[in-house]
């Protein structure tokens, strides 16, 4: 959701430009990446960070920096929650039962999981690879949201599907959508007979020694993230929709994501063959493949992930063999995790990073100028609404100079509305809008003040009216 939101941000702030350097000399060493985190860390003021960084089968460096809402040091072994990078490993549960023969990419997903139905006969053509190609057609749009973040069991969830459509036919579009992951996740328990968490650990997570992995229904939760306002990180509970599922369940740490990273790159001990691999990272459309994607350079595979309270981002350099993963307990208008991943990748290639933060900083800065010049612009309006009403109290286009203030009203009215159809139809409620508290205050002081102003100048020109 971030990247929806800062494009949200941008409507109400200017943004901040950074630029990189080229450097003379790589030197991708661990005293070089803690200092790359120290500065980090000062440019972003994150609450806590944990990364790692792999070289070919080896973990270069994993360390952590600031503290969780509990205190406590952040560190390799930390657990974070790492969202939609949760993914990348249900595609490869998924390939491993491809490469078993107990599921095929290409059959429609309704011969191999008979249950799956929807108000739409365009579902039946929808296959596997659809699922993790995100072309399935589905989309936030078309399916009940609310009702599958209602859903306690994949069984569940896939029910609550059946009054759904699709937003395109099957093979067509990309849309980015949980959906087709979480259907994945039932895909793997049908198949293997397991539940999907005991699936991921005991094919994906335990060969690979991932032993502090697994889903968030079945490990303890994370201590509660940080979101930011206006600058200040406030603690909070995660706000966890379906529990157990394949498209943002996972709960790991640093360590355990260098395995996953060495894992995934040519020179790794892979759980699928390289066919299957080569598969999962080759691009179809959008500029994605099976759970990894790509840079618009071409030159990394990445993924983002995005909840409430935590962010993650990891990157694959096919050429270099490097592998990245930054995670963070904390979100704002923009993710900061991304920028940093990003300032390792270019360390690995000899340059020097952008200095990550601006972004966020800015954006806030920005917000927090437009609810001062709200406030002030609102009791200006109050204030001067007696003249206001007694330029205008004989004039028949009135009531239309009433309505510029009222615009920021109507903008709060359907401001879910309005963030939906930034994302592209992801649903958006008023619940999540409150963990991007900056961003929800400046509309709602904006509205009251138009409110304020417009109600005011009403009853002043009323009482002008009756005194004549």
């Amino acid at each position: 959701m971030h990247r929806v939101l800062i494009t949200a941000a941008i409507v109400f702030s200017l943004i901040a430009p950074s630029s990189a350097n080229a450097a003379p000399e790589p030197a991708l060493t661990p005293a070089a990446i803690d200092a790359y985190l120290d500065e980090a860390m000062e440019s972003t003021g994150l609450p806590g960070v944990s990364l790692v960084v792999t070289h070919g089968d080896t973990v270069v460096h994993a360390t952590g920096a600031g503290r969780d809402s509990r205190g406590e040091p952040m560190a390799a072994d930390s657990p974070m929650r790492v969202a939609s990078l949760s993914k990348s490993m249900t595609a490869t549960a998924v390939m491993t039962l491809v490469e078993d023969g107990r599921l095929a990419l290409d059959r429609p997903v309704a011969e191999q999981l008979p249950e799956f139905r929807m108000d739409d006969a365009r579902a039946n053509r929808i296959t596997v690879r659809h699922l993790l190609n995100q072309t399935s057609g589905l989309s936030d749009r078309t399916v009940d949201i609310g009702a599958t973040d209602k859903a306690r069991t994949l069984t569940d969830y896939i029910a609550t599907l059946r009054t759904g459509s699709l937003a395109a036919d099957p093979g067509t579009q990309w849309t980015y959508c949980n959906v087709n992951y979480d259907i994945a996740a039932r895909l793997v328990e049908v198949a293997s007979g397991r539940s999907f968490g005991d699936y991921l650990r005991e094919r994906v997570f335990g060969p690979l020694g991932m032993t502090a992995s697994g889903t968030d229904a079945d490990l303890p939760a994370p201590p509660n993230g940080f979101t930011s306002v206006f600058g200040q990180w406030v603690a909070r509970p995660e706000l966890v929709g379906f529990p157990g599922g394949g498209a943002g369940s996972v709960i790991t740490t640093a360590t355990d994501m260098g395995r996953w990273l060495i894992a995934n790159t040519s020179n790794g001990s892979h759980l699928i063959s390289a066919q299957g691999l080569t598969t999962m990272q080759t691009p179809v459309l959008h500029r994605y493949g099976m759970g990894w994607g790509t840079e618009e350079d071409g030159d990394l595979l990445v993924h983002s992930g995005n909840l409430f309270t935590y962010n993650a981002a990891q990157a694959i350099d096919p050429k270099t063999g490097y592998g990245f993963a930054v995670m963070t307990n904390s979100t704002g208008l923009a993710d900061d995790t991304y920028p940093i991943m990003l300032g390792l990748a270019a360390m690995s290639r000899g340059e020097t990073p952008e200095v990550p933060g601006a972004t966020r900083k800015w954006s806030e800065v920005a917000l927090a100028a437009i609810v001062v010049a709200a406030l002030g612009l609102g009791g200006l309006g109050v204030f001067r609404a007696r003249r206001w009403a007694s330029a205008r109290r004989r004039t028949w286009w009135t009531g239309a100079r009433l309505l510029p203030a009222l615009v920021p009203v109507l903008l709060f009215a359907g401001f879910p509305a309005v963030i939906s159809i930034i994302m592209g139809g992801r649903a958006v409620t008023w619940t999540q809008l409150t963990y991007y508290a900056p961003l929800l205050i400046t509309v709602v002081v904006a509205a009251a003040a138009g409110l304020a102003t417009t109600a005011t100048r009403v009853y002043r020109l009323r009482s002008v009216r009756s005194g004549e």
